[in-house]
């Protein structure tokens, strides 16, 4: 399979990388980037061939992309990538307004390629296992959740706090992963959002966008939830955040820690302790699970609805903010 890559801009195309170059049936065909000083870096890091555009690496009749690269481009590359015949993993959040969602999803339907949102929390043992004990339905009825996904503030890639590439800051970020996950456990939509957010943290950097954000949901169910997706942690704690959900039942509490399984290292290097992860490997599971969508000729299970419905989420949060009310679901654009 002929895979390339549509930008470094976001991080996590380092793992993605890593993996897909780790497959004996995948071809990295190549990176191309808006930012030619990055993709050419990560290009000779890698030892992949660099296109100075996207349109040359799509020409290559590629089997699939994986899009990387700054919130406001998924819109255009992924129109891009669907009409040029290829299947299309996009990293989250989908889009940054309604509009652009609705052309993604119209775009990949239209030309018959799958669109799927890197949402890799889907492939987290904790948060599958999770799942299970929710659809079992031994809690009974889910009545609320507490959760978040905190984490640092994003200073080392400039764009995650400029407004205009990000689409918004904490609430951008860190809203989505949690909602679907939500979504995913429930089996149900979300119909009202009321947010709050600030930017009162890192007072030596004053980022355009929020730092800190609470999110409430209203599901169709009756079920409320909250989601901490606040930019909270400091920059020398030893971890960059972290997942966690505590849903409370008719007859019981789950709590579910997606990145618990961590050891502590102390470093001369740092100055500081460190925790790196060693539990499931949820870039890796997702990956596999877009290759096989594409080969099995099925969709894959994290959608680009699913990612619609996540942004929709993080959007309405937005306009919570804005206006000091609740705001209904599904959103007009």
């Amino acid at each position: 399979m002929r895979i390339g890559i549509m930008s470094f801009a976001h991080l996590h195309a380092l793992s993605y990388v890593h993996h897909l170059g780790h497959m004996a049936d995948i071809e990295l065909v190549g990176v191309a980037d808006d930012d030619a000083a990055r993709g050419q870096r990560y290009a000779g890091q890698y030892g992949l061939k660099y296109f100075d555009t996207y349109e040359a690496l799509l020409a290559e009749k590629l089997d699939a992309v994986v899009i990387c690269s700054e919130n406001a481009y998924h819109h255009r590359l992924t129109v891009m990538a669907a009409e040029a015949g290829a299947h299309v993993l996009c990293e989250k959040p989908l889009m940054t307004s309604i509009e652009e969602g609705k052309a993604m999803l119209a775009a990949c339907e239209k030309a018959d390629v799958k669109l799927m949102t890197a949402f890799p929390m889907r492939f987290n043992a904790p948060t599958i296992e999770g799942r299970k004990v929710v659809t079992s339905g031994s809690l009974g009825k889910i009545y609320g959740c507490s959760t978040t996904n905190q984490g640092k503030m994003p200073r080392d890639v400039s764009w995650f706090t400029n407004k205009k590439l990000a689409g918004g800051g904490a609430l951008t970020d860190h809203t989505v992963h949690v909602a679907d996950l939500l979504r995913w456990y429930l089996g149900c939509e979300v119909v009202e959002v009321f947010a709050e957010s600030n930017a009162i943290l890192n007072s030596d950097f004053k980022p355009e966008v929020e730092t800190g954000g609470i999110v409430m949901l209203k599901f169709e169910n009756g079920t409320f939830a909250t989601i901490d997706c606040s930019w909270s942690k400091p920059p020398f704690y030893p971890t960059w955040g972290g997942v966690t959900m505590e849903l409370v039942g008719e007859t019981g509490v789950l709590s579910v820690n997606a990145f618990k399984q961590t050891i502590a290292v102390y470093s001369h290097e740092t100055d500081r302790p460190s925790w790196p992860f060693w539990g499931s490997d949820s870039d890796g599971g997702m990956i596999n699970e877009f290759l096989t969508s594409v080969r099995e000729n099925r969709q894959p299970a994290v959608t680009g609805y699913d990612g619609f419905k996540a942004a929709e989420i993080a959007l309405a949060a937005h306009r919570s903010v804005e206006i000091g009310q609740p705001v209904s679901l599904p959103l007009q654009g």
